[in-house]
Parts: structure tokens; C-alpha cells; sequence
């Protein structure tokens, strides 16, 4: 009877899903040809909640905007927005400070730092930070299924134990696999990080945010902040790696300006190619969205010279990008799902090409 409900929910969502799907194919073939300003008006047209932070960095200089109802600009109030799975890009900029410390190496195995069975074949770092290791995006449970009518978040309540004891029944070949974005395989590369710091993950990180990075308004897994609709997690939840910091525009600013400015090794190596990946499609390349290659985390788009991540949540989503040759760079952050109206990649990839276009 269990079995038969779970079938019949999975149905549910798999059907209310491809209506999604062919709805935002549908919205994003229309918005193809509109300016980043068109799409900011189509995004928070009658809405009384919305609020998107819009920073653009060109030539050094800085300007940011927010907008809310009808793109009307509202005042410069740093409002707190669930990145998503730019929170990856902050995994992969500590696994290379990692790296650069010796503490790990990138072509070794998981199981040199976990506690796995040594004769068994598990992947890379390198595989699982450009999501080539052949894991899926995640694995279905119980708990997935209790999150879909109790939570807002589908991986609250997946504890750091229920990952590991997934890697070692899973069963892969040491080959690299076709790019598959995976959310377990960096909430692995959390299960590793811990190990080699010997610190849980919430603390290693917001203490990478604070003293290393010194960005004072963004924490990992806080669950609140001036907005609403934010995830819920629990301390040891195995999947806060994979999106669950929260900050402003502000310190998204000054995340950018380092990517764009800093020449230090660890941070200029997570968007040095790694992999080569093609894993573009029709739809976003009309977008002029590309995902070429793969560094770590990072999606390099070798055509336009684009480094860019993009993220969202059930009630978030936000585009980050940089050209460093044009010097130009983009943060988008909105408090809206990406599949109610507009994923805010769409507003950053317009930014990106007007910018491109007068530089």
C-alpha cells in the first residue's frame, strides 16, 4: 500500500513537473529576443513582494539597483537571498584553498578521505567538483518523500550519515562520466571537507566566509533573514553543501570583485577548465547560455568568455558572472522561484551581452 502511494505521488510530480517544463520552454523561447530591462518589468509585473538586487561591476566601477513592483527602483536596502547552488562555488573555492594547502589532492580518490572500503573503486575529487563522477543529481528516500508534504525543502532532514552510507552502495566505473549537475557529489565533497579540517561543515564554512573571506553578511544554513520563504536545514544535514548560504548584494559585490581581481592561486584556479563537458541544448544557446566547460563548479562559456554559476531555491534564485578580459561582471539575486515567472539567468545573461556589447 506504501509502495503504491509513492508510485502514485511520483506519477503526480513527474506530470506536474513536465507542465512546468514545457510552460518555461514556452516563456523562455519568448523571452529570447527582450532586454534585461523588458525581462525585470515581465518578472515583477503585479507582484507586491518581489524584490531582485541587481549589481553590475564594468572598468572597476560598481553600481547596484533593487527593484520591486512594475520594475519600480526601491532604496537600497540589503535585503537576505537564498543563493542556491552558487553556495557550490564556495565548496569549490575552499576544496582549492584545500588543494593549495596539501591537505587534498584533486585526482585522489574519496575513499583516501573517507570512511569507505579501499579495494572498491570510488571517484575523484576532480570528478565530483565538475560533476563527471557519474552520481546523480540526488538519490530518492523516505525522508524526500516526507520533505515533499512537510517542507519547503526537499533535503532537509537527509543527514550527512544517510550520504555516506549511499557512496558506498553505489556502484560506479572509473571512467568520467557525461556531465550530470550533481548535488550529492558536492554534499561528498562536504563529507570530505569535514574530514581534512576535521570540523563539521557549517562551521568550517561560515568560518571561511568571515575570516577568509571577510563577508559579514552571509551565512550557511541560517534559515532566516529581512525576506521569506527560506529553507529550513538541520545542523548536520548532508546536503548544505550543495545551497544553503543566504547573503546580500552587498557581499556578493565584494564575492565578484574577488573572483574578477584577486590573482591569488586558489581562487583563480576553481575557473581554470577542468573538464570539457558541451552540455548545451537548444533552448538556453537562443539565450546565449552556454555551458562549454567546467572548472570547479564553476560553468565556463567558452564562446562568450563567461565564468557564471546560477542558483535557486523553492522561493530564491540568482545568476552570478564575470568576463575578467572585459571586466565586467554581473550579480543577480531575486526572492522568487525560478519556475514562477523568469529564472533571473535570463536577466544576467542580457546584462553580461549589453555590457559585452559597449565594453
Amino acid at each position: 500500500m506504501v509502495l503504491k502511494i509513492i508510485l502514485i505521488l511520483l506519477f503526480i510530480v513527474i506530470f506536474l513537473g513536465m507542465i512546468l517544463f514545457i510552460s518555461k520552454i514556452y516563456q523562455l523561447k519568448k523571452l529570447g529576443k527582450m532586454t534585461s530591462s523588458d525581462v525585470i518589468d515581465y518578472v515583477t509585473k503585479d507582484d507586491d513582494e518581489i524584490k531582485i538586487s541587481v549589481a553590475i561591476i564594468k572598468d572597476g566601477e560598481v553600481t547596484y539597483q533593487v527593484y520591486g513592483k512594475n520594475g519600480k527602483t526601491l532604496d537600497d536596502t540589503k535585503y537576505d537571498y537564498e543563493i542556491g547552488s552558487i553556495s557550490k562555488t564556495f565548496v569549490g573555492l575552499m576544496l582549492s584553498k584545500a588543494i593549495e594547502d596539501n591537505k587534498i589532492n584533486l585526482n585522489s580518490s574519496i575513499s583516501e578521505y573517507l570512511a569507505l572500503d579501499k579495494d572498491k573503486y570510488y571517484p575523484t575529487i576532480e570528478r565530483l567538483i565538475t560533476h563527471t563522477s557519474g552520481y546523480k543529481s540526488h538519490y530518492f528516500n523516505k525522508q524526500r518523500v516526507s520533505n515533499y508534504f512537510r517542507q519547503n525543502n526537499d533535503f532537509y532532514g537527509i543527514h550527512k550519515n544517510d550520504i555516506l552510507n549511499k557512496v558506498k552502495n553505489i556502484v560506479l566505473e572509473d571512467k568520467d562520466y557525461k556531465f550530470k549537475y550533481s548535488n550529492f557529489g558536492i554534499a561528498v565533497i562536504g563529507l570530505v571537507l569535514e574530514q581534512v579540517y576535521d570540523e563539521d561543515f557549517v562551521t568550517l564554512m561560515n568560518d571561511f566566509i568571515e575570516n577568509d573571506l571577510n563577508l559579514k553578511n552571509t551565512k550557511v544554513a541560517l534559515s532566516t533573514g529581512n525576506l521569506s520563504g527560506y529553507w529550513n536545514w538541520k545542523e548536520d544535514d548532508g546536503y548544505i553543501p550543495a545551497g544553503a548560504i543566504i547573503s546580500n548584494i552587498e557581499d556578493m559585490i565584494q564575492y565578484l570583485k574577488y573572483y574578477m581581481n584577486c590573482e591569488d592561486n586558489y581562487i583563480s584556479n576553481t575557473y581554470a577548465e577542468l573538464k570539457s563537458i558541451n552540455a548545451n541544448n537548444s533552448i538556453y544557446e537562443k539565450m546565449n547560455i552556454r555551458m562549454d566547460k567546467v572548472g570547479m563548479t564553476w560553468l565556463i562559456d567558452e564562446k562568450n568568455n563567461i565564468i557564471w554559476h546560477n542558483g535557486g531555491t523553492s522561493n530564491f534564485n540568482s545568476y552570478f558572472a564575470f568576463n575578467k578580459s572585459k571586466k565586467i561582471g554581473v550579480v543577480v539575486l531575486g526572492n522568487t522561484s525560478p519556475i514562477k515567472k523568469v529564472p533571473m539567468t535570463v536577466i544576467g545573461v542580457d546584462l553580461m551581452n549589453e555590457l559585452k556589447s559597449t565594453s
